[in-house]
């Protein structure tokens, strides 16, 4: 299964499908951490914790226009 990250910047689902993804891994077993789970690194994951969802799309969206 494709990351949330990836799905995302290939333009396959809307940023908000992060709130689905993040229940599932909760329903789950995954032995990721959440963050591994979405795809995400280091400063993507902190943008998110300690900024705000905004500021982890923000990151995001730079991605998708390389």
């Amino acid at each position: 299964m494709s990351t949330f990250k990836e799905r995302y910047l290939a333009g396959e689902i809307a940023f908000e499908e992060i709130d689905e993804y993040s229940y599932q891994w909760g329903m789950g077993d995954d032995e990721r951490t959440l963050a591994e789970y979405l795809g995400l690194n280091a400063k993507e994951e902190d943008a998110w914790v300690s900024v705000s969802e905004e500021a982890l799309k923000e990151l995001l969206d730079k991605q998708r226009n390389l």
